[in-house]
């Protein structure tokens, strides 16, 4: 069977793995690079124009925001694993079934959001033991962020159907216009018209129908793969199935990590005030570094499901190779910068010197091993390209269980060079295994 192609989708499984990787990678990275400046412009908003006790309502509702998300881009990834497959087998009716099946569970998880939200929200954040001051902000921002949620659902589907047919660089565009537009919004709406979260939550709104809107129009226009009419929607029960088992687990990947930074949070706060503080510099400084890492995961993913759709094993293998030495050269890069410019970085967020010499000690361990989570991003990568996805979930929660179960033991004793030792020991004992165990790996 040949393989489908057109001028706006790229075909993974012919041509330079290096060249392929890179520039899914770069596109990836870039999106990922203005959703972290969009959420600090969220924040910066809504603090000095709407108040803390928006900030702090807002603040709340990104909890809830964030498993809803985690759970939809959970399901979009097992889909566009299955998406890469059918794409590289030229299987073109299977993927439009795929994709029509994914679409329409999106559109009846966010009724379900909505009809079960809307009441609930009250009884939600008394669980949560929201302050009662914040709770009337509380409720109308999520309440909107709940109307807008087959947004959120549509584009994260259609920017996982475009990334499965080699196509990383059309859903970066559209996500680094909503943020712009998203940040503009919030401009106007909270600092000009003073309409507090209920314009964040407009802002975020029309932002996400954007960004939704100008995938679904570019794909019907441009991407003849992807393209179907919505009166054609229906559930292949049977893709449903493994869309939800892959994607079930992968969420519940997505959630360990998380839960078990809340944890590691909580034993930081014990080291006092300057310790918490220098961690969360120190992390956010991690975020922007561990990101060409984790966009090369995500190439590698696309990568090798096409591959394997096509039924190239030998081009999975060389995926699999070349993409961990992007991984290392990525880790090495990170390594580098971060112990010539650990004091300098930290000086960004503080001029408290005793933060600075707290993130600098964290960087004096672990800037020497930054390859390790570059090389546990490939394995990501690899597992899920494979369709090995409860492999992945098993490899995450050895991460993050040995890296809990290091920093409860060490911090006491060592502090915050405690946390970074602990980080070494999570990724080392997830590669202990996943590297030996992929050679026996028989991918689902």
């Amino acid at each position: 069977m040949k393989t489908m192609k057109s001028n706006h989708v790229e075909n993974l499984t012919d041509g330079s793995i290096h060249r392929h990787l890179i520039r899914f990678a770069i596109p990836l990275m870039l999106g990922n690079l203005f959703q972290l400046s969009y959420n600090m412009v969220d924040t910066v908003v809504i603090g000095r124009f709407a108040g803390s006790v928006s900030l702090a309502a807002v603040g709340t509702c990104d909890q809830i925001m964030n498993l809803l998300i985690l759970g939809v881009s959970g399901v979009c990834l097992g889909a566009s694993v299955l998406m890469g497959n059918f794409f590289g087998a030229g299987a073109r009716e299977k993927l439009l079934d795929e994709l029509k099946t994914v679409v329409s569970i999106g559109l009846l998880f966010s009724g379900l959001v909505l009809a079960l939200g809307l009441p609930c929200s009250g009884l939600i954040f008394r669980l949560m033991r929201v302050q009662p001051e914040a709770m009337a902000d509380a409720s109308r921002y999520l309440r909107i962020i709940f109307v807008g949620m087959p947004f959120t659902c549509l584009y994260n589907i259609y920017a996982a159907a475009l990334r499965s047919v080699g196509d990383a660089r059309t859903p970066t565009r559209f996500l680094i216009l909503s943020c712009v537009i998203n940040a503009l919004l919030d401009l106007l709406l909270v600092a000009v018209c003073h309409w507090g979260v209920l314009g964040a939550a407009l802002a975020t709104v029309a932002a996400q129908g954007l960004s939704a809107l100008l995938c679904i129009l570019y794909v019907s226009r441009n991407v003849p793969e992807l393209h179907f009419f919505w009166r054609t929607l229906r559930i292949d029960w049977t893709l449903a199935r493994r869309t939800l088992v892959y994607g079930g687990f992968t969420a519940l990947q997505q959630c360990a990590q998380p839960i078990g930074n809340l944890i590691i949070q909580g034993t930081v706060n014990t080291l006092g005030v300057s310790a918490a503080a220098a961690f969360s510099a120190a992390r956010k400084i991690e975020d922007i570094g561990l990101l060409p890492g984790r966009s090369i995961s995500s190439a590698m993913t696309a990568l090798i499901a096409q591959n394997r759709g096509a039924g190239k094993a030998e081009r999975v293998e060389q995926g699999f190779r070349r993409g961990m030495l992007l991984e290392a050269c990525a880790g090495l890069l990170v390594c580098g910068v971060v112990l010539l410019l650990r004091t300098p970085l930290m000086s960004l967020f503080t001029v408290d010197a005793e933060i600075i010499l707290a993130g600098a000690a964290y960087f004096n361990v672990i800037g020497f091993f930054y390859w390790l989570p570059s090389f546990t991003n490939g394995m990501q990568g690899y597992l899920r390209g494979v369709g090995a996805m409860k492999t992945s979930l098993f490899a995450s929660l050895t991460q993050i269980s040995f890296r809990v179960a290091a920093t409860l033991l060490l911090v006491p004793r060592m502090g915050i060079s405690g946390i970074a030792l602990a980080c070494i020991i999570g990724w080392s004992a997830m590669l202990a295994w996943t590297l030996p165990f992929r050679r026996r790996l028989k991918p689902a």
